[in-house]
């Protein structure tokens, strides 16, 4: 009787530990570790929006590449780890990519951190203070990427008289990522080939943060390309820099993609 009792346990045990298994078709992302005694039971992944808590408290949709994966712990494994356990091993995970914790409660967090050219938000919810399942939710979004050639920046000064161009600094600074001097080279060459023609540098931002750091950021970073055109020959008498802060929007700050294309430089005829 002991054997048979035995067996059929065995026999549960067994194919629970099988049930308990990824859903087909269904991994982890790479950048994310799961704790160990977990299985995936749903995963969706396309470009899509979502909703995450930000550290004011309130909602912000953020929209970019989407993944959504639900995880549920292997009962049969023991207890299992509280929702700030969880947290932990998310920012633990993401430590290289010097991740910020914007938001934090009982049952819901909300994660950032930049990988290469992406900001990546992360938001984690479970049902409980100890959740037997929690669903991540990762969207990564591309700065914005802009390839153009003097001609047309000349095209367009004569044309609208200014032109706005997506020139990537550093967050919160006013240091230019090594892949938008390209665009640099592209003005001075402009302005090479046409050396009577004065220009304004303006810099404009979005709406995060405050007025007055926005102001004083965009100042800084059209100072910075002024700086960088001069460093390729441009005579300095040509240039002048001004900051618009987030004054003069050309988009909808209230999503992501609104924000990139207000976060730009025009560069104005004189």
């Amino acid at each position: 009787m002991k054997n048979l009792i035995f067996s059929l346990v065995f026999m549960l045990t067994s194919i629970n530990m099988l049930i308990a298994q990824d859903i087909e078709g269904c991994k982890d992302h790479p950048m994310f570790n799961r704790m160990a005694n977990y299985f995936i039971t749903e995963c969706s992944a396309n470009y899509g929006i979502t909703d995450l808590v930000m550290n004011d408290g309130n909602s912000k949709t953020i929209e970019g590449y989407k993944t959504e994966v639900t995880y549920e712990f292997r009962s049969e494994t023991g207890h299992q780890n509280s929702f700030f356990q969880l947290v932990k091993n998310y920012e633990n995970s993401l430590a290289k990519y010097s991740v910020k914790r914007i938001y934090l409660a009982s049952q819901y967090a909300t994660l950032s951190c930049k990988s290469g050219s992406k900001t990546i938000w992360i938001g984690i919810e479970g049902p409980s203070d100890d959740p037997e399942s929690y669903t991540l939710t990762i969207v990564e979004i591309e700065e914005m990427k802009q390839e153009i050639q003097a001609s047309a920046i000349l095209d367009a000064l004569n044309t609208d008289g200014h032109i706005a161009l997506y020139i990537n600094f550093a967050t919160g600074k006013s240091d230019i990522k090594p892949e938008s001097q390209i665009i640099i080279n592209q003005i001075a060459e402009m302005l090479s080939q046409n050396p009577t023609l004065k220009v304004s540098i303006e810099g404009h931002t979005d709406n995060v943060g405050n007025a007055i750091s926005n102001q004083t950021l965009s100042v800084s970073r059209a100072n910075s390309v002024v700086l960088s055109i001069i460093a390729k020959g441009i005579d300095k008498s040509r240039l002048t820099a001004k900051g618009w802060g987030q004054t003069k929007p050309i988009s909808d700050n209230a999503n992501e993609e609104g924000k990139a294309l207000n976060r730009r430089v025009e560069i104005v005829k004189m």
